[in-house]
């Protein structure tokens, strides 16, 4: 089946991290044209690319994109580079590995993770829309596309991790508002987000390699596996693509092997005996 895709040219950010690379390497395959972005990694991400027998059709950009002009450097770049650009997936963002309750976490640490992972992806997406409103709409009917990366942090929360889970709903939110005005630059424009759960990631080995944790979270999941961040790339080229998605727009796509919800106590941790107990207690009772 035809995606469209071929052609293209696809904006990715976060480009060197486990989900960006895997993105890469699938809107390459289906001919894409390749802009890719990376913060602190560029070196590493261009000896990736000249690797690659795609190569030709890609390059690189370095840019910190919490800030303003890093983003309209990055979609000027592409656009200079390809003459438009037709697909952005804003996929950077962070996930500090240590858990730390609110009450104990540093204001530096919950303005990075925001600057980041909200602050960043509104920049970058209106860095896009403005491209988008110079060049217009393409001849052939293929509408522009703005791909999301939330989190199941975002839907059911995160113990430890409440600033990372507060932008990862902020984007539901982003998404939702753009559908409505992208189609004021385009009437074929789309916005989706895909929404991973636990992912093998570079990112997230850290907390994965805690043997008490894997267990616990796939507790929560009918499909007892972590997702491969090929499972998260696929989604965001199906929503990317102007034949396969054409009428999709401000949808989540959640990839976390039917998550439910999160898996907070062990059995060893549950009362059953003052549980039951309870039950029968006097409901008028405060202190039951």
């Amino acid at each position: 089946m035809k995606s469209g895709i071929r052609g293209l040219s696809v904006v990715i950010t976060g480009a060197s991290g486990g989900i960006g690379w895997a993105t890469a390497e699938a809107f390459a395959s289906e001919g894409a044209n390749l802009v890719l972005h990376a913060h602190r990694e560029l070196q590493d991400l261009q000896r990736r690319v000249d690797a690659c027998d795609w190569s030709d059709r890609a390059f690189t950009f370095a840019g910190d994109l919490r800030e303003e002009g890093a983003n309209e450097a990055l979609m000027d770049a592409a656009a200079g580079h390809f003459g438009r650009v037709d697909v952005a997936i804003l996929n950077a963002g962070i996930w500090p590995p240590e858990p730390r309750p609110l009450q104990q976490m540093e204001v530096t640490r919950i303005r990075e993770v925001i600057d980041t992972n909200l602050v960043g992806v509104l920049l970058g997406a209106r860095a896009f829309l403005r491209q988008l409103q110079q060049s217009g709409p393409r001849e052939d009917g293929y509408g522009a596309s703005i791909g999301l990366v939330g989190s199941t942090a975002g839907r059911f929360g995160e113990a430890d991790h409440s600033a990372y889970s507060v932008t990862k709903a902020g984007l539901c939110g982003l998404m939702r508002s753009l559908k409505n005005e992208l189609c004021r630059l385009d009437p074929y424009a789309r916005i989706n987000l895909v929404e991973p759960g636990w992912t093998v990631t570079p990112m997230a080995r850290t907390a994965l390699a805690d043997p008490e944790l894997v267990p616990r979270v796939l507790a929560t999941m009918p499909l007892r596996q972590l997702a491969r961040p090929e499972d998260i790339a696929r989604a965001l080229l199906f929503f990317s693509s102007p034949l396969l998605a054409r009428h999709i727009s401000g949808q989540v796509l959640t990839v976390a092997g039917g998550m439910e919800g999160r898996h907070l106590w062990q059995p060893d941790a549950i009362d059953i005996a003052s549980v039951h107990s309870r039950l029968d207690a006097d409901p008028t009772d405060p202190n039951p």
